[in-house]
């Protein structure tokens, strides 16, 4: 019995030191980082990272730094594991970035149903985006999917009038796709029109770090940035549980 309580209290001792170890470290970082770099964002999280004696350090929610244990040195950059193949930084940007699908304003978007509609995506885009009309031009040839198409202006003062023709159009749908594939610009608006929802748009891209269009946004919460062909969107959506 004496052996065992000795082996717990070894144990419970290991675990304190290591628990302290890290504490220290932490403090040490965020103490050495503050007074030598006071313009640096607040540091929100740091955690090991698995090389050993490099420190993650996670920035304004999202942005991931690297440091020593010190923080003599910091590092701003892709951490790639050889072994994997991995990029590791990327994979956890990834899970940072990732918005759950059940949580997007739908009610801010216009939907576009194809087929059964049983497969699910989320588009920010902005309608004077070259890029868009070449994503919007393969996305005709996906099918059996509902697509929340989230207008996005941010390029120019011309984006938000022409999303905000395309929002109050008739059709929403047919308005945009007329536009982004068939090239017919959107008819003018003749009446006052209640386009708040493009406001609401911008501040939620922002909050979510929506910087470039297209965005799409599977529905496990992937997010994939810039256009993709319709054969690399086919092979996401299948692999989408």
């Amino acid at each position: 019995m004496n052996r065992k309580i000795y082996l717990l209290a070894a144990l419970l001792s290991s675990l304190l030191c290591t628990h302290t170890f890290a504490d220290t470290v932490e403090n040490t970082i965020r103490k050495n980082l503050t007074e030598r770099l006071p313009q640096l964002p607040h540091i929100d999280e740091i955690s090991k990272t698995p090389m050993n004696g490099l420190y993650e350090l996670r920035i304004d929610e999202t942005e991931i730094y690297y440091t020593d244990a010190e923080g003599n040195f910091l590092i701003q950059g892709n951490l790639m594991d050889t072994k994997s193949r991995k990029n590791l930084t990327e994979e956890r940007t990834d899970k940072l970035l990732a918005v759950s699908f059940d949580t997007l304003p739908v009610k801010d978007a216009f939907t576009i149903v194809r087929g059964t509609g049983k497969r699910r995506i989320a588009v920010f885009e902005d309608p004077n985006c070259g890029y868009c009309k070449k994503f919007e031009k393969d996305l005709q040839k996906i099918d059996n999917v509902t697509i929340y198409l989230f207008l996005y202006p941010i390029l120019s003062a011309d984006s938000m009038d022409k999303s905000k023709n395309i929002w109050c159009g008739k059709d929403k749908s047919k308005t945009w796709q007329d536009w982004m594939v068939k090239g017919q610009t959107p008819a003018a608006l003749t009446a006052p029109c209640e386009s708040s929802a493009l406001q609401r748009n911008l501040e939620f891209g922002r909050k979510h770090k929506v910087n470039g269009t297209p965005t799409i946004l599977l529905a496990d919460g992937t997010r994939v940035p810039g256009a993709i062909e319709a054969k690399e969107l086919e092979k996401l959506l299948t692999d989408v549980k």
